[in-house]
């Protein structure tokens, strides 16, 4: 085997020393060094990405309508629930503040990557069984850690992860089409490893509203923040794409212009007007005259709004008018 020639003859490597012995570097040699410099850690999450919590805000809003109901469609109960603000947070904080048991179920968001869980509180649980067997909805106060869920519990779980899924279906639709599938279910939100313990996650959670007869619980979607990174430009909009509902539009158009052309406007005609003080109108006696000055056309208001400048007259036997200009409107 040839052995490796050296990088540097002899003579170069003695001429580099003699050339550091020589003159030392100096520390702060350097181009662009006015320019400021911004830390960066290769290996942390960049949480700026573009993720726009608004957009998300609105799904959840257009969710909730949904899945109230499909709730009273299902298990005739419309759950209050109420979407609170969309929160980014380290998955491991998220935990710290479930206590089991829960009913976690660990499902898979299509096309998104990765896993993520929809966690229901036992107080939606047992509020939703209570109605639907006739109850007022009475939830539990606590149940013991290692309480599992019976069969019709579990029953009403499935339930209502079914209109779940289905409703969050709907309100993606307009950012991007996704689909649910069920993976596991547990009782500990532990056994749920979706993402790292330092790792973001998106928290949607859905608050119950709580009533003297329970707590009203909550119902949470917690999606791994790097899913949603394929899709953080649909989120950036914020704006539902018009693409694909451009007949929908014109059909919405054509049906509020028909709507309007069946309104009826009553249209008064002002020759002119005069100005006086409450004494001299206290003054005023029948057979008195009045005089303004005329102007060169008489207007047409439609509710105080002026609209054209005409000429009054008659036409056979009827007083009548004839449209000189339009009228821009002055701004309010």
């Amino acid at each position: 085997m040839a052995s490796q020639q050296p990088l540097l003859s002899p003579e170069e490597i003695a001429a580099l020393t003699a050339a550091v012995e020589r003159e030392p570097p100096v520390e702060s040699v350097g181009q662009n060094t006015s320019f400021p410099i911004r830390k960066h850690d290769l290996a942390s999450e960049d949480s700026s990405l573009g993720l726009n919590v608004g957009s998300l805000d609105m799904i959840n809003e257009r969710f909730i309508r949904m899945f109230r109901l499909g709730m009273l469609e299902v298990l005739r109960t419309s759950p209050r629930l109420n979407p609170a603000r969309v929160e980014i947070l380290r998955f491991g904080t998220y935990l710290k503040g479930l206590k089991p048991p829960m009913s976690v179920n660990t499902v898979r968001m299509a096309p998104l990557r990765g896993q993520s869980i929809v966690i229901i509180e036992p107080s939606v649980i047992f509020s939703s069984l209570d109605n639907f067997f006739g109850g007022f909805g009475r939830g539990v106060s606590q149940l013991t850690p290692g309480r599992l869920f019976t069969p019709t519990e579990t029953r009403i779980v499935n339930l209502i992860l079914e209109v779940f899924f289905r409703s969050m279906r709907d309100a993606w639709g307009p950012i991007c089409p996704v689909d649910f599938e069920h993976i596991s279910s547990e009782i500990n939100p532990q056994f749920a490893q979706i993402a790292d313990e330092s790792d973001l996650v998106v928290l949607s959670r859905f608050e119950g509203e709580p009533s003297s007869e329970h707590a009203g619980g909550f119902i949470d979607l917690v999606i791994p923040y790097v899913s949603l990174k394929p899709v953080r430009d649909q989120l950036r909009s914020r704006v539902q794409s018009s693409v694909g509902h451009d007949e929908s539009d014109k059909v919405w158009r054509r049906e509020l212009a028909h709507a309007v052309n069946d309104a009826s406007l009553e249209i008064q005609i002002t020759m002119g007007r005069i100005q006086m003080g409450l004494p001299s109108l206290h003054e005023i006696k029948p057979g008195d005259i009045l005089f303004f000055r005329k102007p060169e056309y008489a207007r047409a208001l439609i509710r105080e709004t002026p609209v054209f400048d005409v000429e009054v007259g008659t036409s056979g036997a009827q007083v009548a008018f004839r449209i000189v200009k339009a009228v821009k409107p002055e701004p309010q």
